[in-house]
């Protein structure tokens, strides 16, 4: 397998320092395999990943990697406990029907588990959001963002919460613009965030 031969963005590169090699890695919502990709030729990973759309998965395969057919909402019940050392989620979550659910699957299937998101209370979008940085929750829309039947629009704070509210332990942050890492502020300046987070 080759790797292409384009810049390596700056979410990917975190993700690739933070498995070691040799590691086991499931890639939910894998796309057409980029990271995979990378990781299987850098990292020398057992990797395989879940795509539930079709074209993605065709291209996958062309570059010859493991991936498999399946809707992340629909649960991860062939995969056993803690069967890989890191489960990715990255730029998905927000995607998903049942967020809950799939994060409650990752975090079970794997020892770790990363989870890139975008944030939405950027700078630059924060007139959508008002002046609290959080998802607005009104009479009309009493919906936390893990919950809402719609696509899901989170913050840096909201992920903190989310998981403080059931004890999923966050070990590590990373937090990025356009193109470098942000060092302030996260949850006013940082277009995306990696999270290594996990459960006993």
């Amino acid at each position: 397998m080759n790797t292409p031969n384009t810049e390596i963005s700056i979410d990917y590169k975190i993700i690739l320092d933070i498995i070691p090699e040799k590691s086991s890695v499931l890639d939910l919502g894998c796309g057409t395999g980029e990271l995979l990709l990378l990781l299987s030729n850098e990292k020398k990973i057992k990797g395989q990943g879940v795509e539930i759309d079709e074209n993605a998965i065709y291209e996958c395969v062309e570059k010859g990697l493991n991936v498999f057919s399946g809707d992340l909402d629909s649960g991860l019940e062939d995969y056993a406990d803690k069967s890989f050392d890191y489960v990715i989620l990255n730029q998905c979550i927000q995607q998903v029907i049942k967020p809950v659910t799939v994060l409650d699957d990752a975090l079970r299937v794997g020892k770790k588990v990363i989870v890139g998101i975008p944030n939405f209370a950027n700078y630059k979008i924060r007139f959508q959001l008002f002046f609290m940085g959080k998802k607005p929750i009104t009479k009309w829309l009493p919906y936390e963002w893990f919950e809402t039947p719609n696509l899901h629009y989170l913050s840096v704070y909201d992920f903190f919460d989310y998981c403080k509210g059931r004890k999923i332990k966050i070990e590590k942050t990373f937090y990025m613009g356009a193109v470098r890492k942000v060092n302030i502020l996260p949850n006013f300046f940082s277009q995306n965030a990696i999270f290594i987070i996990s459960r006993d």
